[in-house]
């Protein structure tokens, strides 16, 4: 099976001298192309600085992180943007959509400044709202959306330049319980499909949803394999 992330003893070191917080400490960690993750541990973990350099959004202080082969930390900043718009969409918490532009045109930007020519990305614009059941919204702007509408858009927009890899950063923070499980099916379809899921969450009903969950405390896995059946133990272990 393809490998979509590897890390390769990743630390991840902040400050210096006394003043050294150590984010990340020698981290070994695998996702298989395909799968379904859910990131957790409590506050000050590491996982959030993970999902950073998952995202190619913060580099590794030592280590080699690899994203479906390539060894990221070897990359400019330039190369850095390229692979992340186009190996990689984002879901935020906050939805970060564009309140001047339709619900069409937020999902076309990724493919602007990936070069796709109008009326492919007016067709793939189309095609990915409507995946995400949105297909009756395309010209709402997000102050005419729902907040589960608008997570929706956004999801669309992740996954409109087809990534190796969907990366969700609590994803559900903002959103109500029966929104949430409306979203959680959407991820659910998406990675039935084929694409690889990652997702930071607190919510231990929200990783439940997932296939694995891997732990994170003091900076290290201390769980790389976690079953979400079993997240009950880890979680009272860790309060």
């Amino acid at each position: 099976m393809k490998t979509i992330i590897r890390f390769e003893h990743v630390s991840k070191v902040y400050g210096s001298d006394n003043t050294e917080v150590r984010a990340l400490s020698d981290v070994n960690l695998t996702v298989e192309a395909g799968e379904y993750c859910a990131i957790m541990g409590p506050s000050g973990s590491g996982k959030s600085t993970a999902m950073n350099v998952v995202g190619c959004l913060d580099r590794p202080t030592s280590g080699s992180y690899y994203l479906d082969g390539v060894d990221v930390a070897q990359l400019n900043d330039q190369e850095l943007a390229h692979i992340r718009n186009r190996k990689i969409g984002f879901v935020f918490q906050q939805f970060h959509l564009l309140p001047q532009l339709s619900a069409m045109e937020n999902v076309m930007l990724p493919m602007v400044y990936a070069g796709v020519p109008l009326h492919q990305r007016q067709e793939r614009a189309t095609e990915a709202l409507t995946r995400v059941g949105l297909a009756n919204r395309l010209n709402n702007r997000p102050n005419q959306l729902s907040g589960g509408q608008q997570q929706r858009v956004a999801i669309a927009r992740a996954i409109v330049n087809q990534p190796v890899l969907l990366l969700a950063d609590e994803p559900t923070g903002a959103l109500d319980s029966q929104t949430t499980q409306e979203v959680m099916n959407i991820f659910a379809e998406l990675n039935a499909s084929g694409i690889t899921v990652v997702m930071v969450t607190h919510e231990s009903e929200v990783a439940r949803l997932t296939r694995r969950v891997v732990w994170f405390r003091d900076g290290q896995v201390v769980h790389p394999n976690l079953s979400p059946s079993d997240l009950a133990q880890v979680t009272v272990a860790a309060v």
